[in-house]
């Protein structure tokens, strides 16, 4: 069943557009955009494909953040999960894809415990709370955006500080808003969003900018302790103003949870080791799984 696998793993905001096939599973992260699919893919793309064993095992290392910018990061998993459940409601799925994904959790989840629990890696989200309550005690914060990303923020600071939350689909908005009991701003409110000191930005767009040199030059005005992280890719924010005047971008983030530490660099490399024998097992098992169904029909 592996060696049917393709896989196009594409720079974050890169479109992909196909028409032959509508039972591929895509997933859009703030990195890289992904196409799984169990048919052929070369008519559709230059892009490079990947196949087989090779796809499912770039796949777990992306799944177990071995390819991210912030090693060992764990937002990735709850996008992988997200994308997974829309995926299951899709009356195009494909039902060897499904089975492919539900094994690719499972072999995530032992390399993650065995390897990488121990990294105490800091994710986007974790970076984020420490800018605004670690070092200005924020009593409010406002998150713009809906998805993923958004949710972890507001884990992270509901419990400490008032969360306000602004995003274009509205449905989403009320849904995070009621299941967190947090308070929404409506979308493109920038007199309401100039008055939060302490804004976490997650939506990514290269089609407008949503916050221009005017917008910071009157929040920055505003306010005295104060910060702004952008989290969004690609970025849709528009200002010279930089980490010194306490506006952090993504690379920022990406650099400070970056690792160094040479015990940290051996966990990983042993669980690179691990997950090749784990594919190695996985692709046996599924290939005898196939041969017995291929027999019994």
């Amino acid at each position: 069943m592996l060696d049917e696998l393709q896989l196009v793993n594409l720079p974050s905001g890169e479109a992909f557009s196909r028409e032959s096939s509508q039972s591929d599973f895509l997933l859009k992260t703030c990195q890289r955009t992904l196409v799984l699919s169990m048919d052929n893919l070369e008519s559709d793309t230059d892009a490079p494909i990947v196949k087989g064993k090779d796809a499912y095992n770039m796949l777990l290392q992306i799944i177990c953040g071995l390819q991210s910018k912030l090693v060992g990061e764990n937002e990735i998993v709850n996008q992988f999960k997200q994308a997974y459940k829309e995926y299951t409601q899709d009356p195009n799925k494909c039902t060897k894809l499904l089975l492919i994904l539900e094994k690719l959790f499972k072999d995530a989840k032992e390399i993650r415990s065995r390897y990488l629990l121990g990294l105490s890696q800091k994710t986007y989200s974790s970076l984020t709370r420490k800018h605004i309550l670690g070092k200005h005690k924020a009593e409010t914060v406002l998150i713009l955006g809906s998805g993923q990303l958004a949710e972890d923020l507001i884990n992270q600071f509901k419990k400490k500080c008032h969360v306000f939350i602004s995003a274009r689909n509205s449905q989403k908005v009320a849904a995070l808003a009621k299941t967190h009991n947090i308070d929404i701003i409506e979308w493109k409110n920038y007199d309401s969003y100039k008055k939060f000191a302490f804004i976490a930005n997650t939506i990514g767009t290269d089609k407008e900018i949503l916050f221009n040199e005017s917008f910071f030059s009157e929040w920055k005005g505003l306010h005295f302790n104060k910060t702004f992280v952008d989290l969004g890719s690609p970025s849709c924010i528009s200002t010279p103003l930089s980490a010194n005047d306490d506006v952090l971008r993504l690379k920022e983030i990406f650099s400070e949870g970056a690792i160094h530490e040479e015990h940290k660099l051996k966990q990983i490399e042993k669980a690179k080791i691990a997950l090749n024998d784990i594919v190695s097992l996985r692709h046996k098992v599924l290939l005898k799984r196939a041969q017995k169904a291929a027999y019994c029909s």
